[in-house]
């Protein structure tokens, strides 16, 4: 029996008493301190946990400044803040032990622009990828560009002064900043741009709470000017945080306060906004991937690349790229990144050049060509080849890949994973091959697999080490290695921190500014925050502060994550790898990654929330004395033990308030659509649909369930004997009165209507499955023999589509036969009917694999079934599944002969759109070219344009509580689509998709398989 969690850390009376005062002043955003949103919150893309007392989500600047002000007055004085955009910092930069304020849920409006002026106005929730959407149409873009870029914003991105790929020519987030608008902790509106050094004293010297804060930086920066030229070294990836050079230009006669905001990790102020230059697009572009025999070749020739005048060179190493090989984006930059025959590529330089001509353009690349050439015909270097890539779109392609690539590092088998820790060092790019070759000396000297990528036009390469957190050995060997590479930093007088703030390194900041310097960083915290609530312990901590920075040695995930038994860890590793990259918290409404996140915008619907969600119940199923493998292991194989009596009773104080921590999860798991797309395009592989069936099964052993599981999860055994008599049943399922009863008793709309007439009713009878008749065949005719594997979707509810495929079956040349309904068992997975799912998957395993004799290939026709018999087969019953093999239709037509085909229409004038099932564009990534192939062997065009989730996704588009989002979803990525669609021929492949544009747009767009069959001579 899994144990009551009673985790719920109810807020201190002086936390609601603040937040109930925020309130009553008009703090519009919300407020939450469940334990489950603190929890999401506790961890970023960084090894390191830390949970809030709260989180905040202001909607505009008067909400941030009620809840700064509000905490100025007794008795809130003890209270805390740390600002939060993105999440997507690697050294915990934005975690913190007192209040959150997220201004990534509603602060993500672009104010203004100004094209004339190359200038741009956002709020700091703003993402990066988003402000490039809008800028692009206008012929701009904002530089710095990060591997996170659809997930971080503006605002993070200013806080650690980030910059990213290109920034040899386009330079850090701060050069890009004309103005910021900056709360501070007292609640003062703080705004500053570039001004003269003549206002700034003047400024400096007017009453008011900021006049302290001008005088202090002037005094600091300017006091120390020689030491400061003197201490820093001339990089690229200048030290950031507080940056106290460039408070001054290099006449002296300039001065902006935003330069010392910018990178101070929000332990200065609160940004809300940003004025930024934005960058004209060059109209031309090309990227070159230089092919090496070795990473350190690659390393040593990027010197060369840089004097090319390129604007960026990019490397990764030889483990980067064979992770990418194995996940879902390599199929996207496949044929744009060859092999080169008979020697293996060890390491790769994308080098990108722009320019503002054609002419331009030819000089540079063609001198580099003939260079390279050079240099493979006489085997120097290194180079064993290049290609060159002039379409933008491919560009972006294997720059997704590239960015791809930070996340992908952590899917690397084992307990080690690569760690972010002391990854983003900057040393001069002429010194880089050494430096590398000693960072590489000093892991290999503790036996530690690590990878490598980066930016090494600005001398910075990310390495991560694979250590296992979990051994107390190597969590030390971290601070071990983290001291060792300051030293080697140093020692090529580099940078610990060149991209990615400080955070958890601060400890660090006084060996790289030099004590007197350190000290003025002090003073110059303590005029922004005196008492040190803002981010505490991050950069520096004010002057006389006996207060102590964070450390590497600091509360790290593993230290919770250890204490759930290995066999529990290992068995739910599919939620236990997730390394926080938030790859799920995606901006691109045309992606399928987390419907749900994107609808909700609330981190629990996350894949990342989720996989945090369900760590720490299993952790504090644990601490209770519950071995839930073993109680998992009842349900699945007999009857629970605990009564209905019992159940009832739980359900019942669960009704009435009793909290346990275990419903704050469900109701995250609720809000799942189960669509599979994080199985696929998360790196880490989270896997949310496997552990919300297994969460679900056994949350139900404890709590009952509402009647409608019961409905969806015997619609596999009910729909056969409905379809028999779908002439009575659909005109009284389609009554007002009885739509009513559905809705209010079992919490369904718009319920599918049966099709009439069924399959069986509607097929010849030879091609019906029979046993004699099959046995009677020759080889050959079994050669030229189709098994059709039903579902219940089309089977049952779109018969005319099972009878088109058996149309064009037969019009290829081939034999179908119709397998008798074996249910599938997908509902049951989805409701966490694991004992019943066991059951159905072993009856249809052993009923498929007896046909495997044959050896007559067996076709699904929905992808969402499909995948079960692949993925959920396999987890559930293991070896028992057996060897059978269920292909999607058109993993099949795509082998046939098109040739013997001739339609009635070619409709050379009609345009054809498809628009693809999520769960099939995710976990068959060229499945829309291969229907392109098919149409365009018919000499037929067809256009596939990405979309998201439609919404729809099995029953979740027909639950009453899920009607607002299902619409969001349907109107944010598939209503457009179908809009821009209204003058071609709409075809889709999922028949949830299908069934949610009949339902709003009033016409059921056809199955390619339906559309080209009715169309065969």
């Amino acid at each position: 029996m899994i144990a009551n969690i009673n985790q719920q850390d109810s807020a201190s009376t002086l936390l609601n008493d603040y937040l109930n005062l925020i309130k009553s002043k008009g703090f519009s955003g919300e407020t939450d301190c469940s334990y489950a949103t603190r929890l999401v919150t506790a961890t970023d893309n960084s090894i390191y946990q830390n949970v809030p007392q709260a989180v905040i989500y202001p909607k505009n600047n008067k909400d941030i400044q009620t809840a700064l002000h509000s905490a100025q007055q007794d008795p809130f004085l003890s209270l805390t803040f740390g600002p939060r955009g993105g999440g997507t910092g690697t050294n915990g930069q934005s975690l913190t032990p007192g209040i959150v304020i997220d201004l990534s849920r509603h602060m993500r409006e672009i104010i203004e622009i100004n094209v004339e002026e190359n200038w741009v106005k956002v709020q700091a929730g703003v993402i990066k990828d988003q402000l490039n959407d809008y800028l692009r149409p206008f012929g701009f873009f904002f530089a710095p560009d990060l591997s996170t870029s659809n997930r971080a914003t503006i605002g993070g991105m200013v806080n650690t002064d980030a910059s990213g790929q290109g920034s040899l020519v386009y330079g850090k987030t701060s050069d890009h900043v004309l103005g910021l608008k900056t709360y501070l902790v007292d609640g003062t509106e703080l705004n500053t741009r570039k001004i003269s050094i003549d206002k700034a004293q003047l400024l400096a010297q007017q009453e008011g709470n900021t006049s302290a804060v001008y005088q202090q930086v002037i005094d600091s920066c300017h006091s120390n000017r020689s030491l400061i030229l003197e201490k820093f070294p001339r990089l690229n990836r200048f030290l950031t945080g507080y940056d106290l050079e460039n408070v001054f230009d290099d006449s002296l006669e300039h001065f902006d306060l935003s330069r010392i905001i910018t990178g101070s990790e929000g332990s200065l102020g609160v940004v809300t906004e940003a004025k930024l230059n934005i960058t004209p697009i060059a109209p031309y572009k090309t990227l070159i991937n230089i092919k090496y025999d070795s990473f350190d070749s690659a390393l040593r020739n990027s010197p060369f690349l840089v004097s090319a005048k390129a604007t960026s060179v990019e490397t990764v190493d030889s483990k980067v790229l064979n992770l990418a090989k194995e996940d879902i984006v390599w199929h996207s930059v496949s044929d744009l990144i060859t092999s080169v025959p008979g020697i293996e590529m060890q390491g790769l330089n994308m080098v990108e050049f722009n320019g503002e001509t054609e002419n331009e353009m030819d000089d540079k690349i063609s001198s580099l060509c003939r260079k390279l050439d050079q240099l493979i015909e006489n085997k120097q270097a290194g180079v064993i080849g290049y290609q060159l890539i002039n379409d933008k779109a491919d560009i972006l392609k294997i720059y997704a890949m590239r960015k791809k690539a930070v996340g992908l590092l952590g899917n690397t088998k084992g307990k080690q994973k690569p760690l972010a820790f002391a990854e983003d060092t900057a040393v001069p790019p002429e010194n880089l091959a050494d430096f590398i070759v000693e960072f590489r000396a000093l892991l290999d000297s503790h036996d530690l697999n690590y990878g490598m990528f980066g930016h090494v036009d600005a001398g910075v390469l990310h390495v991560r080490p694979a250590l296992d957190m979990s051994d107390p050995l190597q969590e030390k060997l971290l601070r071990k290695i983290s001291d060792q590479v300051v030293a080697l930093t140093a020692k090529y007088r580099g940078l610990m921190w060149g991209e990615h703030g400080k955070g958890y390194r601060s400890e660090y900041g006084p060996e790289f500014f030099g004590e007197t310097l350190f000290t003025e960083l002090r003073k110059i915290k303590a005029v922004f925050d005196k008492n040190n609530r803002l981010n505490p312990g991050k950069i520096c901590t004010p002057i006389e502060s006996t207060d102590e920075l964070v450390s590497v040695d600091s509360q790290k995930r593993s230290w919770f994550d250890k204490t759930i038994d290995i066999k529990v860890r290992d068995s739910f590793e599919n939620a236990m790898n997730c390394n926080g990259n938030g790859l799920c918290f995606n901006y691109d409404e045309s992606s399928p990654m987390c419907p749900s996140y994107k609808v909700t915008k609330d981190r629990r619907h996350s894949p990342k929330g989720r996989a945090s969600l369900i760590r720490e119940w299993l952790r504090l199923q644990e601490k209770a004395d519950v071995n839930i493998l073993d109680v998992e292991k009842q349900l699945i194989n007999k009857e629970n033990d605990i009564t209905w009596w019992e159940r009832f009773l739980n359900t019942r104080a669960k009704n009435k308030g009793e909290y346990d921590f275990s419903h704050e999860v469900k109701e995250s798991m609720d809000e799942c659509l189960a669509c599979k797309a994080c199985t696929t395009a998360c790196p880490i592989k989270v896997d949310v649909p496997t552990f919300r069936s297994r969460f679900l099964n056994l949350y139900h052993s404890k709590y009952n369930r509402p009647f409608k599981d019961y409905l969806v999860g015997s619609i596999e055994v009910t729909a056969p004997y409905l379809s028999k008599c779908a002439g009575i049943i659909n005109p009284i399922v389609n009554t007002k009165p009885v739509a009513y009863m559905i809705k209010k008793i079992f919490g369904y709309v718009d319920t599918p209507t049966l099709s009439v007439p069924s399959v069986v009713n509607s097929i010849n009878h030879k091609y019906r499955f029979d046993e004699d008749t099959l046995s009677s065949l020759t080889e050959k005719e079994k050669e030229n023999s189709v098994f059709i594997v039903q579902d219940p979707f089309t089977s049952f509810y779109e018969a005319e589509l099972v009878t088109s495929f058996i149309d064009l079956v037969v019009a290829l040349g081939k034999n179908p036969i119709l397998l008798p309904f074996k249910p599938n068992g997908k509902a049951q997975h989805v409701k966490g009917f694991l004992k019943e799912f066991k059951g159905a998957a072993k009856n249809t395993s052993q009923f498929l694999n007896s046909l495997t004799k044959h050896n007559i290939p067996m076709i699904g026709l929905d992808a969402s079934l499909v995948m079960v018999y692949r993925d959920e087969y396999k987890t559930v019953l293991g070896e028992q599944r057996g060897d059978f093999e269920v292909s999607l239709a058109h993993e099949w037509l795509n082998k046939q002969d098109w040739g013997i085909i001739s339609l009635s229409e070619t409709k050379e004038d009609k345009e054809f759109t498809l628009l693809s099932h999520c769960t099939e564009t995710t976990a068959l990534s060229n499945a829309s070219k291969v229907w392109q192939d098919i149409f365009s062997k018919l000499g037929l065009s067809l256009t596939t344009p990405t979309t998201g989730c439609c919404g729809m996704a099995g029953t979740y588009g027909h639950e009453v509580q899920n009607q607002e989002n299902s619409r969001a979803l349907y109107e944010m990525s598939w209503k457009g689509q179908v809009e821009k669609s209204k003058d071609a021929i709409l075809l889709s492949t999922g028949f949830s998709c299908r069934s949610q544009v009949k339902r709003y747009e009033g016409k059921k767009p056809k199955h390619p398989i339906e559309y080209i069959a009715q169309n065969i001579v």
